[in-house]
């Protein structure tokens, strides 16, 4: 990414999309416009931390785990409201927590889909509800990729991530491998 950004106009907004590791924040933090993946609280300090030593407020999604897959990342729902009520969370002021984000399971059974989106999207107003209430830009559901974005939208996403559909899935299996 920071290769790209190097190469590209200068007025992309950038997210960041995938797992990130703490120790690779400090290279996108100068430009960073969200990070879609955050999934835990040691992440969002480290996001912080550069945020502050680059002077800047850094937007954040926190990246709920939805799926019936061990492969997938995310905090879970007790783990999410936990983050969200704790001392060391409050003392951030570098990140701004602008919505959720989930990945549902690689399936093509559609019922499991909607629950799950449907799930994320109770959740998401809870959250809002309890801990965003007065934040207008807590507003960001972003649930959705290239082979199920449409059930995320029917079920309130308002974010979709579709990079297969517009890169191929060879560069996107290439991107995953560098």
């Amino acid at each position: 990414m920071v290769e790209k950004y190097e190469q590209l106009p200068k007025d992309i907004q950038w997210h960041q999309i995938g797992h990130l590791q703490s120790n690779k924040v400090k290279y996108i933090a100068p430009f960073i416009s969200l990070v879609q993946s955050v999934d835990s609280l040691k992440l969002l300090q480290e996001i912080n931390k550069q945020a502050e030593k680059n002077k800047r407020v850094i937007d954040c999604l926190l990246q709920i785990y939805i799926a019936d897959e061990e492969t997938k990342y995310g905090l879970g729902f007790d783990e999410a409201i936990e983050l969200l009520r704790s001392e060391a969370f409050a003392a951030l002021k570098n990140i701004r927590i602008r919505g959720l984000m989930g990945i549902a399971t690689n399936t093509d059974k559609e019922k499991q889909l909607k629950d799950e989106f449907h799930e994320l999207k109770i959740f998401f107003d809870g959250i809002k509800q309890s801990f965003f209430r007065k934040e207008e830009s807590f507003n960001v559901l972003s649930m959705g990729m290239s082979a199920d974005y449409e059930l995320a939208i029917e079920q309130g996403s308002n974010m979709i991530r579709v990079g297969s559909t517009i890169f191929g899935d060879r560069v996107i299996k290439h991107w995953k491998n560098n």
